[in-house]
């Protein structure tokens, strides 16, 4: 019954000549919508990539870092792609350079008396 009534309704816009301005409206959401994605979506990912990037290539010998995986480390040696991490000890880990999240400042570190705790 509601098809049917839906349809009737949609004979009748077509008959009075109301399909152009239908589509443009369609068309307009339809663009509407692509801009609303693009600006909350696709443009802040980007620029988010860029900023990992940059970070990766500043990375230097001696920098406190977190891997994807959570393995906190100090770097020993950086090549192209791949990072040397310290991460106890003698343990030394070799990581891709793209596993790496985010430097670990000694300012996040929780110190010594918090662990205790």
């Amino acid at each position: 019954m509601i098809l049917t009534f839906t349809l009737l309704q949609a004979a009748e816009a077509a008959a009075k000549g109301g399909t152009q301005t239908n589509a443009f409206s369609g068309l307009l959401m339809i663009v509407l919508l692509f801009v609303v994605m693009y600006l909350f979506m696709i443009r802040p990912q980007r620029k988010q990539q860029k900023e990992m990037e940059k970070f990766r290539n500043e990375l230097k010998k001696g920098d406190k870092v977190v891997t994807a995986g959570g393995i906190y480390g100090t770097i020993a040696d950086i090549q192209e792609r791949t990072v040397l991490l310290k991460v106890d000890g003698d343990v030394k880990l070799r990581v891709d350079k793209s596993s790496i999240q985010k430097d670990f400042s000694e300012a996040s570190a929780p110190s010594s008396s918090e662990e205790k705790k």
